[in-house]
């Protein structure tokens, strides 16, 4: 029997629910400002956060659609930023680590920004967007997607370098970094660079004319948390909380388990002499962790405010589309976990915030500002009226034909089950009718899958970040309303494919009970049930059931019918 791979959810999923009549906006093609933040989960006040200062994000979101379940498709920069924006699942791209260019490794697949550009766009790039390095051929994908060499802040190159003053006076290179921007190397941050440039190219082409597609991709809230020690005034240390779920959940299989060994490089943490791989960190230090988190997220909220009022300055923000996501989320102590690296929502959940002017807000008035900036040290920071709120489950490879779709364009065609010959598909599918329709139903039905690769069954060193080669298990994972459900099975890194009848370990968490996934119940007696229940609310977990019982198949199969 050939193994059963996931790619027959995918292609199934992607075949039923695609949207192929285009949305046609009245306006025209609009332009396109793509902001996306690294590691950030939604972690906003927008998105009920009760803790976390982000003025700028709230008022944009007080304008548009909030997508309140959205899901990166694997917990990695490199991997998630590639998969969406090229609207192509890990399985298709073959890009689970840092070290491969999908144009050589899986396929010449065509871009988002490249699509745009293909459509008359000048697209431009600003900061993270592709991941740098071999995974987008050390050139951010230019000429292919962009109309003008990508922008890097040159002050990044000291973001991992010993700039940071630890309690004993010197220099380290620390995971807590707040600094005193005046004394860093180039007296700026890279945020603050990426501000400042993106601002420049907006001035640029409202003097040249013609639709844009400006991509702008910050480094916050991604560690080291160098950012300016001001922000920390905003979370005094005594206010905040460990996470409310901070111990691993009971029947844990070890492979799903993220031993954050990215944090433990760094030298405060290595201080602390953590056991590896289960921790746990002193709860003083999870405080100042937490706390430099949320100060990370206001400074990156002043930044996005600072461009969003450039959109106004410039007269720009009434023909411009916003949107705002993040490549993934990122633990903060849940679970006995810290970084991303894992199936989780605190890992795969991200916000997303689409806005396009007149339609998810009402047209701006002659002289009226649609973003003034909001200082989040004033007093008196006033809150902001709720954006509509779409609670349906969505994807991030979702994200190319939506863009398309509201910008004025033809959504790329859905991808066959086989696509890695077709440059221009997509395995997502268009939310254009969710961003705009205000009486559209939540689809009860909508699912989404992530994956995350293991280089073995137990926590090892490079568990968070395998090498390709070293890749042995692969956890398919599917969120839908009322559930998360993970298979960790056997994985062949040279041919790619995995064996959906090895499986190494489940998990399964029933959300309505469990809404922190705290209780693995895969091996509980009530599982069979559950499967059952089910396969009688979608459609393609009927078929997975049936394989489920296959490979299943002996004393635990029979005692599940």
């Amino acid at each position: 029997m050939m193994p059963w791979t996931i790619r027959t959810w995918f292609n199934a999923s992607v075949l039923i629910v695609t949207c192929f009549s285009p949305v046609v906006l009245s306006k025209g093609r609009l332009n396109v400002l793509f902001i996306i933040s690294d590691d950030l989960r939604p972690t906003i006040g927008c998105y009920g956060d009760p803790i976390v200062k982000s003025p700028n994000i709230d008022q944009l979101a007080s304008k548009s659609s909030v997508f309140h379940n959205a899901y990166a498709q694997q917990a990695v920069c490199g991997p998630s930023r590639t998969s969406f924006l090229t609207s192509r699942r890990p399985d298709t791209t073959r890009l689970y680590d840092f070290n491969s260019y999908w144009r050589v490794h899986a396929g010449n697949y065509t871009t988002l920004p490249q699509y745009f550009k293909s459509q008359g766009y000048t697209t431009m790039s600003v900061g993270k967007v592709f991941h740098p390095g071999i995974a987008s051929n050390h050139s951010d994908d230019y000429p292919y997607s962009w109309s003008v060499p990508p922008y890097h802040p040159p002050s990044f190159a000291y973001e991992k370098r010993k700039v940071c003053r630890g309690d004993d006076g010197k220099l380290h290179a620390n995971l807590l970094c707040a600094v005193n921007v005046t004394e860093m190397p180039l007296k700026t941050l890279p945020d603050m660079e990426n501000t400042a440039e993106a601002v420049r190219l907006l001035k640029s082409v409202k003097e040249t004319g013609g639709p844009f597609f400006l991509a702008v991709g910050y480094y916050k809230p991604h560690i080291p948390f160098r950012i300016p020690q001001e922000f920390l005034e905003l979370y005094p240390l005594e206010n905040m909380t460990l996470a409310p779920d901070p111990d691993i959940p009971s029947g844990l299989p070890p492979v799903a388990y993220n031993p954050w060994a990215d944090i433990r490089k760094r030298e405060d943490v290595q201080s602390l002499n953590i056991s590896f791989p289960y921790g746990p960190i002193p709860k003083d230090f999870q405080l100042r962790i937490r706390q430099h988190y949320f100060a990370a997220v206001s400074y990156m909220d002043a930044q996005v405010g600072r461009l969003l009022s450039a959109l106004d300055e410039l007269g720009l923000a009434k023909d411009t589309m916003v949107v705002f996501t993040a490549d993934h989320g990122w633990s903060l102590g849940e679970h006995g976990e810290w970084a991303k690296y894992s199936n989780f929502d605190v890992a795969t959940r991200v916000p997303l915030i689409v806005h396009v002017p007149g339609l998810t807000s009402a047209p701006q008035k002659p002289g009226e500002q649609a973003f003034p900036f909001v200082d989040v040290f004033s007093h008196s920071v006033r809150k902001f009226a709720n954006g509509r709120a779409v609670r349906e489950i969505v994807e991030l490879v979702d994200l190319f034909p939506t863009l398309s779709e509201l910008g004025g364009l033809k959504p790329p065609p859905p991808c066959p089950r086989s696509s890695f010959g077709v440059r221009l598909c997509t395995e997502g599918t268009s939310l254009a009718r969710s961003v705009l329709s205000f009486h559209l139903r939540p689809n009860s039905e909508a699912i989404a899958y992530s994956q995350y690769p293991r280089p073995s069954d137990t926590p090892q060193e490079d568990s968070d970040l395998p090498f390709l080669a070293d890749i042995r298990i692969m956890g398919y994972s599917i969120r839908s309303c009322d559930y998360r459900y993970t298979l960790w099975v056997t994985f062949d890194p040279a041919s790619f494919q995995a064996n959906m009848t090895d499986v190494h370990a489940g998990e399964l968490y029933l959300l309505q009970d469990d809404p922190g996934q705290d209780r693995n119940v895969y091996d509980d007696r009530e599982h069979g049930r559950v499967l059952g229940k089910l396969s009688g609310h979608h459609h393609w977990t009927s078929t997975l059931t049936q394989h489920l019982l296959y490979f299943n198949s002996g004393s635990k199969a029979k005692g599940l019918l």
